[in-house]
C-alpha cells in the first residue's frame, strides 16, 4: 500500500479527525497545484457550485473533471491525513464486523486497522467525519481519520462480508410482514379440500353451485368496477391546482437503481435514457444492479465506458434470484437520501427528477413514497400493445390518482418510484421472496402511517407484444397479488387497527376481489350467451327479472371499464387508441389464463420468477421526446443497434 504520508497515530492532531488542515488553500488550489484539474472545469464547477449548493468534490466528479484518486490525495492534503488504498492493504475485518457492513457502506466509513491502540477509520468524505466522530470514538475508543476513495470502500466491504449482505438483503422485512415462511404444504392441502368439495358439490347439486360460484364472480366484478368508478369520478372532479415550484436550498443526492438481469443489448440505450436527465450530474447516482453469475451483461456493461454518475453493483449468488433481492443489497450501496427505481426499457421525462425532488420537499414527511406514471412508447405495435397502453393509461391516469383522492392503500408499480430511504429502511424495504414486491411495499407503507402520491411524470416502457410472454408476466403479477393479499391477512384485526376499516375494505376490494374475478371469469363469460342469443345456464334456476338485473349489472360493470378506458387515452398523444378499447372485453379473458398458472405457481413454485424479456421491441427515438408520435405500423417491430 502507498500512503500519502506515514501513518502516526500518536501524533494525531484535530485535524486528523475532520477538521482541514491549517493554512492549506480549497480543494480546488489543491487540484491545480497537483495539475489534476484543468483552470476552466474549475471555474465551470465553482459556477455551478454557487447555483446548486454542492460540494465541490462532487460537482467535480460527477461532471468527469477528475479522477477519484485525484480527489481523493487532493482531500487528504486538505484534511493533512494520509491516502490508503484499501485494495492493496486490506482492511481488519473484525473492526468492519464491530461497526457493520452495512453502516460502513451507508456512511462511507471503513474502520481499516489498529496502531498503537488507536483506530484508524478510513473515508471518502473528509469534510462528514466530524458528524461521525463521537459515535465512531464511543465504538472502537480513540481514533484518527484516513482517507480514500468511496468506490475503494465499497470494494472493500463487499469483498469482505458479501454473504452477510446477501443474507441482509433476503430477509429485510420483518417475518409478519414477508412471504419468506410462505405456509406451501398448508396452502397445498387447503386447496385440495377445497378442490375436492367443489368437485362434490358440482355432482350433487350443479346448479346450485354453478350459481354460487357466478353471484361470487359478478359480486367480484361489480365491486372492482365500483371502486374504479369512484376512483375516476374523484380524479375528474378534483383535478389538482398547480403551485410554482419551492424554493430547495440545497438539492438532495438522489440514487438511482436500475436491475438488470440477461440485457446486454439494452445497457447502452439505457444508459443514454438516463442522460437525458436533467437533474444534476453531481447529484445523479445511478447504480447498475447485475447478478452475478449474468456474465452476458456484466461483460456488455465492462466493454462500455460509464459516465462517473454510473456504478454497477453486482449482486452475489444466493437460492433466491429475484429484483426485490437484488433491490435490497443494491440499497446498502446507495449514496442519496431519496431512493428510485428504473426498468431497463424505461424512459424517463427529462426533468422527472426534479419534479420528485420538489414533491417530496413540498410535501411534508409522511409522504414516503411518489409513483411515476407508466406509458408506452411504441402502443401501436400490435393489439396487444395497444390493449396494454389502454389499460396502463387508465390505470395510471384515472385509477390510481383517483385510489390516492379516494385515501386507499395503492399497489406500486414496479419502476418511476421513489423514496425517502430513512422511511424505506425503517419498513424493511423489499420482501426479496414476493414476486409482486411494489404491490405489497405499497400497502406496508401505509400500515406504518405513511403517504405515496402518484405525480403526473411519464416513463416511458416497451410494451409486452407478445401472448406467452404476456401471459408470463401477468401470471406473475397475479401470483404477487396473491401472496401480497395472503400475507397481510394473516392477522386481519392487526391489518385493520393499522390502516382502518376504510382502506381495510379497500384493500379486499383491490386484492381478493380482483383475484377473484380473473380466476371466476368464465361464469362471467356466460352472460355473452344472451348476447348470441343463446340460453344462459341460469335459466330455469331464477327468474326472468333477476337473471335481467343480473346481466344488466354486468353489462354496466363492462361499460364503466371501457369508459375509463376512454377516458385514459384522451389526450393527444393516445387518442388514436379509442376505437380500440371497444376491443378490451377480448384482451382482459387472456388474464384468466394467467391468474390459473398463478394459482398453480402459488402452489407449487411461489418464489420463482418469471423473468420479462426486454429490448425486444423498441423505437429509435425512445426516450427522447414524450410528445405525440408517429404510429408504428401494426406487427413491426424497430430495433436500435446496441
Amino acid at each position: 500500500m502507498v500512503l500519502a504520508r506515514r501513518l502516526d497515530p500518536a501524533a494525531a492532531s484535530p485535524a486528523w479527525n475532520g477538521a482541514p488542515a491549517p493554512g492549506q488553500p480549497g480543494l480546488g488550489q489543491i487540484l491545480l497545484k497537483q495539475q489534476a484539474l484543468d483552470p476552466s472545469d474549475l471555474v465551470e464547477a465553482l459556477s455551478r457550485q454557487s447555483r446548486r449548493g454542492a460540494r465541490l468534490g462532487d460537482i467535480l466528479l460527477g461532471n468527469g473533471m477528475i479522477t477519484e484518486r485525484a480527489l481523493a490525495a487532493a482531500l487528504a492534503t486538505q484534511h493533512g491525513a494520509a491516502v490508503v488504498d484499501p485494495a492493496a492493504e486490506p482492511a481488519d475485518p473484525r473492526l468492519v464486523d464491530i461497526l457493520g457492513a452495512a453502516e460502513c457502506l451507508r456512511n462511507g466509513l471503513l474502520p481499516w486497522r489498529r496502531a498503537g491502540g488507536v483506530t484508524i477509520i478510513l473515508t471518502a468524505r473528509p469534510d462528514e467525519f466530524i458528524r461521525h466522530r463521537a459515535h465512531l470514538a464511543q465504538i472502537f475508543g480513540p481514533i484518527c481519520m484516513a482517507v480514500t476513495t468511496a468506490s475503494g470502500i465499497e470494494a472493500e466491504v463487499l469483498r469482505l462480508r458479501h454473504d452477510m449482505l446477501n443474507r441482509r438483503a433476503e430477509a429485510r422485512p420483518a417475518p409478519r410482514f414477508s412471504c419468506r415462511n410462505w405456509p406451501a404444504r398448508k396452502l397445498q392441502r387447503g386447496t385440495l379440500c377445497v378442490a375436492l368439495a367443489m368437485i362434490g358439490l358440482g355432482m350433487l347439486w350443479p346448479a346450485a353451485l354453478f350459481m354460487v360460484l357466478m353471484f361470487w364472480a359478478l359480486g367480484s366484478l361489480v365491486l372492482v368496477s365500483g371502486m374504479k368508478a369512484a376512483a375516476a369520478f374523484m380524479q375528474l372532479r378534483g383535478a389538482s391546482r398547480a403551485t410554482p415550484p419551492p424554493s430547495i436550498a440545497r438539492m438532495p443526492v438522489v440514487s438511482v437503481m436500475v436491475p438488470l438481469y440477461r440485457e446486454p443489448d439494452i445497457a447502452p440505450r439505457l444508459i443514454q435514457r438516463l442522460g437525458r436527465l436533467t437533474y444534476p450530474k453531481e447529484l445523479l447516482d445511478v447504480l447498475l444492479v447485475v447478478e452475478e453469475e449474468d456474465l452476458l451483461t456484466r461483460d456488455a456493461l465492462a466493454c462500455r465506458p460509464l459516465p462517473p454518475w454510473v456504478r454497477v453493483i453486482v449482486v452475489p449468488k444466493g437460492p433466491l434470484k429475484t429484483k426485490p433481492r437484488a433491490l435490497n443489497f443494491a440499497l446498502d450501496f446507495c449514496r442519496g437520501s431519496i431512493i428510485g427505481v428504473y426498468d431497463a426499457e424505461d424512459a424517463p421525462e427529462p426533468d422527472q427528477l426534479h419534479r420528485v425532488v420538489r414533491r417530496f420537499h413540498d410535501r411534508g414527511a409522511d409522504l414516503a413514497c411518489v409513483q411515476g406514471v407508466l406509458d408506452y412508447y411504441n402502443p401501436a405495435t400490435n393489439w396487444l400493445s395497444r390493449c396494454f397502453t389502454i389499460e396502463y393509461a387508465a390505470w395510471f391516469r384515472v385509477v390510481l390518482p383517483g385510489m390516492e383522492k379516494l385515501g386507499l392503500c395503492l399497489p406500486l408499480g414496479g419502476t418511476t418510484l421513489f423514496f425517502r430511504r430513512d422511511v424505506l429502511e425503517k419498513i424493511g424495504a423489499w420482501d426479496a421472496h414476493n414476486v409482486t414486491e411494489d404491490a405489497d411495499l405499497g400497502i406496508r407503507l401505509a400500515r406504518f402511517g405513511y403517504r405515496t402520491e402518484v405525480l403526473a411524470t411519464v416513463t416511458c416502457e416497451e410494451p409486452n407484444c407478445r401472448l406467452v410472454p404476456w401471459i408470463k408476466q401477468r401470471s406473475r403479477w397475479l401470483k404477487g397479488y396473491a401472496m401480497t393479499y395472503l400475507v397481510h391477512m394473516r392477522a386481519p384485526r392487526q391489518l385493520l387497527r393499522d390502516i382502518g376499516w376504510w382502506r381495510f375494505f379497500g384493500l379486499q376490494v383491490l386484492f381478493a376481489a380482483t383475484l377473484s374475478q380473473f380466476l371466476l371469469a368464465p361464469f362471467l363469460w356466460s352472460f355473452w350467451l344472451l348476447a348470441l342469443g343463446l340460453a344462459h345456464p341460469a335459466m330455469g334456476v331464477v327468474s326472468p327479472g333477476t337473471l335481467a338485473a343480473l346481466t344488466a349489472a354486468f353489462l354496466l360493470a363492462e361499460t364503466i371499464n371501457l369508459v375509463i378506458g376512454i377516458i385514459g387515452v384522451s389526450e393527444p398523444r393516445h387518442r388514436f387508441l379509442r376505437r380500440w378499447v371497444l376491443t378490451m372485453p377480448f384482451y382482459f379473458p387472456l388474464a384468466t389464463l394467467a391468474a390459473y398458472k398463478a394459482l398453480r405457481e402459488i402452489l407449487v413454485n411461489p418464489y420463482y420468477w418469471d423473468k420479462t424479456a426486454h429490448g425486444v421491441f423498441d423505437l429509435p427515438s425512445a426516450g427522447v421526446s414524450h410528445s405525440p408520435t408517429r404510429a408504428v405500423s401494426p406487427g413491426v417491430a424497430v430495433r436500435r443497434p446496441a
